[in-house]
């Protein structure tokens, strides 16, 4: 990494951005230095980051034509949370024990937590990404898609070489800036970062003692994990199971769900007390089913993709001992990704918010999916089926008044 040559500057200034009024990139970079200036970077460490402070265009278009996690859940979890990938992490935490110990006792976070998104990440610092991180992240602070949030990143990477923890050669990583075997935007690696080798850097691209502090502080004080709790079990529930009690917004005791006649896979019953949980179905009411406490919320704040925080939190599992979770008992079907989107427009149609409408279902898709089959009387899962489709695409479907919520928790 280090002596690698500075990016060349872009042939031509693009176009200023209209979220600037107009302002070129030129102008624009001159008012980003002074706001870092302003919040304690030294001219130094700006003097020392200047050859990598350039536009990319690339970096923008690879911003704008992203894809997204279009695998159901098992397809998605068979590659990256197989048993291969569980053992990888145990020799992992057998071979650096005592950092993960001491992040343990001092975070609470459990090592098989921090080993899994270290795996999904980086493949243990296997798969960093080749690019200068400085030239993407400012590039996305012109760019108006995200720009005060790329803004805010490109002044933490200022501040991380300020602080000396990296220079700006060794700032390399995937294209969207993300820096480290655990894959940190800027603001977090500057705000969790710790230097748990003693050699008085924080550095994220290879130490593994630092990656693995700095990731249990991250989870502990930034995700807000709760010590000595659980954060994903496997389930079974039954078919004449109430679906309009499965989602993540609804939390029931383990009592109660017992009550509805949800058990572990091999039918042994869950605990009689009052732990809250949801009752997660990353694919409906046919596919696995598990039980998601508090801590899940780490999983989803860390990547909002339901069907990558779902993998993260089962491999956490399985590398924690868990044993590989039941396979359907037939294949789930799986709306083709025209169909997913028609049924996201349908929605939109008739007053739902879906975010995006690019064919996959996250958790506002999931939302509407779910008051729809309610209102049609479907087994409410959240799952998107073609009886559904077929339901929406009818004559007479009516624009949903405005109080149309999701079933309360029983």
């Amino acid at each position: 990494m280090p002596g690698q040559q500075p990016p060349a500057a872009a042939p031509r200034a693009p176009r200023g951005a209209a979220c600037h009024n107009g302002m070129s990139f030129d102008r624009f970079l001159a008012d980003l230095k002074q706001q870092a200036l302003a919040e304690g970077v030294s001219q130094r460490a700006l003097a020392e980051a200047a050859p990598y402070l350039v536009y990319d265009q690339s970096i923008v278009n690879r911003d704008r034509g992203q894809r997204v996690f279009g695998q159901v859940f098992t397809e998605f979890s068979r590659n990256r949370a197989s048993d291969g990938a569980a053992k990888n992490a145990q020799a992992r935490i057998r071979n650096h024990a005592a950092a993960f110990a001491r992040a343990e006792k001092e975070y609470g976070v459990p090592p098989p937590v921090i080993a899994a998104f270290w795996g999904l990440e980086s493949s243990f610092g296997a798969e960093l990404g080749k690019l200068h991180t400085l030239p993407s992240l400012v590039s996305l602070a012109y760019d108006c898609r995200r720009s005060e949030m790329f803004q805010k990143e490109t002044i933490a990477a200022l501040k991380i070489v300020d602080r000396g923890d990296l220079k700006p050669s060794e700032m390399i990583g995937s294209w969207a800036g993300e820096l480290g075997q655990a894959q940190f935007l800027p603001t977090h690696y500057f705000n969790y970062a710790v230097d748990y080798d003693g050699d008085g850097h924080r550095d994220m691209l290879r130490s593994a003692p630092d990656v693995i502090g700095s990731t249990a502080n991250y989870i502990a004080n930034g995700l807000k994990w709760r010590r000595g709790e659980p954060w994903l079990q496997e389930v079974r529930a039954p078919q004449n199971f109430p679906w309009d009690q499965a989602d993540l917004t609804i939390k029931l005791s383990r009592a109660k769900f017992a009550q509805l006649g949800v058990t572990y896979p091999d039918g042994r019953p869950l605990p009689n007390d009052d732990m809250p949980a949801s009752l997660l179905l990353p694919m409906g009411r046919a596919g696995p089913a598990f039980l998601a406490y508090a801590n899940f919320a780490a999983y989803t704040e860390w990547n909002n993709s339901l069907i990558y925080s779902t993998t993260a939190a089962y491999l956490a599992s399985r590398i924690a001992g868990a044993p590989p979770m039941r396979p359907p008992s037939a294949p789930v079907a799986q709306l083709p990704l025209n169909e997913l989107k028609e049924l996201q427009q349908l929605l939109v149609r008739v007053g739902f918010n879906v975010g995006k409408v690019d064919g996959v279902m996250g958790q506002l898709s999931r939302t509407a999916v779910k008051a729809m089959q309610v209102k049609y009387g479907l087994p409410a899962d959240s799952w998107p089926t073609a009886e559904l489709l077929a339901r929406m695409r009818g004559p007479g479907v009516q624009a949903q008044p405005a109080g149309l919520v999701m079933p309360a928790a029983r």
